[in-house]
């Protein structure tokens, strides 16, 4: 047993530590302040009141300041009174890994390190969450309560003793609480293969389907390389970036087609392989390309909804599905044809684990290349990864066919996102203001080819427990069921991400090959008149467009 003694360290509140749409994220520098992250984390302990005894999941994605955050919480939740805490192989967890543990061994919930997509490294991001025992999210009023809690702490327990060794599986017993590290990828692909039918998937990688991953030196490498490598077969080139770093390789982790230019080059290029995907820094997006093809997130869900029937795990069928209101109407349409109820919900997975606990959806995605299921409670990109490759060794077709077959069925729902990162609080807030200033004036106003029916700021109530969340996205919807949306990110540390999302049904079959940039061209020119965006921010282009 290691020697151990408890302290209780007196502290002050900082003002700043209220969790956004993800966890509270801030600059690594930020954490590594003397007693910010240790107010935090016993602001949780606080809030959350767990039983003496109980288990907590730990892990994170192995960013810089990852090891150091989790020998701290460690001896934390030693003095606040938890018996046991399952921490992954060397501190890393993927979040959908994460919910993994916390449901199939019933954990009080967990923590999880991450900034999910944000930069990583000595400069970059860092992040907490905290995750309920159903794997997910923790919902606002427990986000609130632990915001509340940081506000006024002045004291948090520790106990001082060595650190605990993290790298090899076993257990620690640390002041007579239990450390469990545990192998991080074992559980989850457990659960991936009574998922999918890997069988299928081996026969198509075996039969000259070629496929590249790329993992973006985050910390679903090890997870891919024991999935797609040593149980299903395909190449060991088929991985790329497969080893976690602190800074992510100096890259920026978000799988999109500005950020994953590596991978896009390579399926764009000449010899491209027949499949592409890639992954953020936690493991819970997911980018899908097929051979100089993009997917979009929002169609993505829906051809994941249209064909989950085949899917060993869904071939009973869904309940419903749901999706961010930002994101396309691309799955109503599959819901509508299925006779299956259709959630819109604001952006945020939490959103999403209140209706999958009440078993009202089975599937939910969000545009910002986030898709899930119920099997846990957080997007979770290897998932749908493994998705479209039992779907595609079904088919045995292209990703570009079956994209094309299903916007023959239902439509072609036109889609982009336009970025403008880093923008100054006071320059994107004012492009907020100005914007809905001129509600009042806007309905039934024409604005080029586009009648405008109505523009709102969305708000949404929750079925299941009545709780309403206001100022979601102010959106402005067309006659014709065009719309555009513009919302302020909620994920990133450094200025603000103004988002504008443009959407426009096409259901005329001769434009479906055409690029979306060129069918939103209108669109997009009404979106920066609206803005007044050049002006008001100095910005001419955005930072990424998907």
């Amino acid at each position: 047993m290691i020697s151990i003694s408890t302290q209780t360290i007196f502290t002050k509140a900082f003002s700043d530590q209220k969790p956004g749409t993800s966890g509270l994220r801030k600059k690594v520098s930020v954490f590594q302040q003397p007693h910010y992250l240790e107010n935090f984390v016993q602001s949780i302990f606080d809030s959350i009141s767990p039983p003496k005894g109980a288990t907590l999941t730990l892990g994170g994605d192995g960013r810089f300041y990852n090891r150091e955050a989790i020998q701290i919480i460690l001896k934390m939740a030693a003095a606040n009174g938890f018996g046991c805490v399952l921490v992954g192989q060397g501190g890393i967890l993927s979040t959908p890994a994460a919910s993994c543990i916390i449901r199939k061994y019933k954990t009080f919930g967990g923590i999880i390190l991450s900034a999910s997509h944000n930069p990583g490294g000595i400069d970059g991001d860092f992040g907490i969450k905290y995750n309920t025992e159903n794997g997910g999210p923790a919902p606002e009023k427990i986000t609130e309560a632990i915001f509340e809690k940081s506000k006024t702490i002045q004291s948090y327990k520790i106990i001082e003793a060595p650190d605990v060794p993290l790298d090899t599986i076993g257990e620690t017993d640390l002041a007579g609480m239990k450390v469990q590290v545990i192998d991080a990828v074992a559980d989850y692909a457990k659960l991936m293969e009574s998922l999918f039918d890997f069988d299928a998937i081996k026969d198509l990688l075996a039969s000259g389907f070629r496929m590249k991953f790329d993992a973006m030196h985050a910390v679903t490498g090890p997870y891919a390389k024991a999935i797609f490598i040593d149980r299903l077969g395909a190449p060991a080139d088929s991985v790329m970036n497969a080893i976690p770093l602190p800074d992510f390789g100096n890259g920026h982790p978000d799988p999109n087609l500005t950020y994953a230019h590596e991978l896009v080059e390579i399926l764009y290029g000449d010899n491209a392989p027949d499949f592409g995907a890639a992954s953020d820094g936690d493991g819970d997006r997911n980018m899908i390309l097929g051979k100089r093809f993009f997917v979009t997130p929002s169609d993505s869900l829906a051809l994941i909804a249209a064909n989950a029937k085949m899917v060993k795990g869904y071939s009973k069928g869904i309940a419903g599905v749901a999706r961010s209101m930002p994101t396309s109407g691309a799955v109503d349409m599959v819901a509508k044809s299925l006779d299956i109820p259709c959630y819109e919900t604001p952006t945020g997975w939490k959103f999403f684990g209140n209706l999958m606990d009440a078993d009202k959806v089975t599937l939910c995605g969000e545009e910002s290349f986030g898709t899930g299921s119920n099997h846990v409670r957080e997007k979770d990109g290897l998932w749908a990864v493994l998705f479209w490759l039992n779907i595609l060794a079904i088919k045995r077709q292209s990703v570009e066919q079956i994209v094309k077959r299903h916007w023959l069925q239902f439509g072609r729902n036109v889609y982009s996102r336009h970025d403008y990162e880093d923008l100054p609080l006071d320059a994107a807030n004012s492009v907020i203001d100005h914007l809905r200033e001129q509600f009042g004036s806007l309905k039934g106003k024409k604005l080029g080819s586009y009648t405008v029916k109505d523009c709102d700021d969305f708000s949404y109530t929750d079925p299941i427990d009545g709780s309403v969340s206001t100022k979601q996205g102010l959106r402005v919807l067309f006659n014709d069921g065009s719309r555009i949306v513009f919302r302020l990110s909620g994920t990133g540390t450094a200025g603000t991400t103004l988002r504008i999302y443009l959407e426009a049904f096409e259901p005329d079959t001769s434009k479906h090959d055409l690029d979306a940039q060129i069918l939103l061209a209108e669109m997009i020119q009404i979106a920066l008149a609206l803005t007044e965006l050049k002006a008001r921010t100095g910005r001419d282009t955005p930072t990424v467009i998907t």
